[in-house]
């Protein structure tokens, strides 16, 4: 496929190193993805895992061809319909949205192959999600946030702090890794087409823990929600559940995931400003700290990993754009 004499509209694009254009057809669109940095992962593990999921009866992008010489592929659209979009224009059906996003969650849930073949033939396996990953994810908030705020006098001793609360964290995980695990399952991946739920942006999936995901949909730094709301779409998860499930367990992975992956996005987005010069995400971090307030607040294993955020990162600092 080339693309000369062919209208593109180049579509809003995200965090990553891709970059999305709409092509106008008579009869159906397209969105064309452009990725030269991180390839492999966005064009072609981004393929193999659309596969695994259309193969489960669940609604994500199909090929419709590839250039990968020259760095892109064609995929279906899904229009602009986002559960994200849906629920800023329709604030009184925000449970109905979210129940419906559980409901593809436990769908998604339920995969069990997890082998597929990209458009270059070749056989790809979903990764496992271990505690090595997820520390290093984590330690993003090291890496790029605590050096802002912190002396390089107490830097080194405060990191060396923190890294021993991620790993005595991650230790605290109940659950296995048994099941798919989307990484990015928020309501701007989530998107309303032909009265069903597709799911885009699925190349980062990963085989882990139950609760990652569900943590990712209620914790979502980029739709602030009430606490309220928070725990109706816990308890609609943990209500569709057999009676054997151990919430217990649950929730105890549920909230050390998000703290993590709010510590994680906290350095992300840092690096965002300051390596790439995504500024705007800046705004969103004040949030995340509000999130990870939240989930501290009650849980014991959090006492050392709050006591050095509120000693280092006080009230003042979370608020800083």
């Amino acid at each position: 496929m080339k693309l000369d004499n062919v209208k593109l509209k180049k579509i809003k694009g995200d965090a990553s190193f891709r970059n999305f254009y709409r092509k106008k057809n008579a009869k159906k669109n397209s969105i064309i993805v452009f990725s030269k940095k991180e390839k492999e992962k966005n064009l072609l593990i981004y393929d193999a895992v659309n596969k695994i999921l259309i193969r489960n009866k669940i609604l994500a992008p199909k090929l419709i061809s590839e250039n990968y010489k020259e760095d892109f592929i064609e995929i279906q659209d899904f229009g602009k319909d986002t559960i994200y979009k849906l629920l800023k224009k329709y604030p009184m059906n925000k449970i109905n949205l979210y129940r419906k996003s559980i409901d593809l969650l436990n769908k998604i849930q339920k995969i069990r192959n997890f082998k597929s073949k990209n458009f270059k033939g070749k056989i790809y396996k979903i990764p496992n999600y271990d505690h090595d990953k997820l520390y290093s994810e984590a330690k993003l908030f090291t890496d790029w946030y605590t050096k802002k705020f912190v002396s390089k006098k107490v830097l080194k001793k405060l990191n060396l702090s923190i890294h021993q609360q991620i790993k005595f964290l991650l230790s605290n995980l109940k659950l296995k890794n048994k099941v798919f695990v989307h990484r990015d399952f928020h309501v701007s991946n989530l998107m309303k087409h032909k009265n069903q739920l597709a799911i885009i942006d699925s190349q980062d999936a990963v085989i882990g823990n139950e609760a990652y995901d569900l943590a990712s949909l209620i914790d979502d730094v980029r739709f602030i929600s009430n606490n309220k709301l928070k725990e109706k779409i816990f308890n609609y998860y943990i209500g569709s559940k057999k009676k054997s499930f151990n919430k217990i367990d649950f929730l105890n992975d549920f909230e050390i995931f998000s703290v993590l992956r709010n510590m994680k996005i906290i350095g992300i987005f840092t690096r965002l400003a300051k390596r790439d010069k995504k500024k705007i995400y800046l705004n969103l971090i004040p949030y995340a700290w509000r999130l990870i307030e939240l989930r501290m607040k009650k849980n014991k294993k959090f006492k050392i990993l709050k006591n050095i955020f509120d000693i280092y990162f006080p009230k003042k600092i979370r608020n800083l754009k």
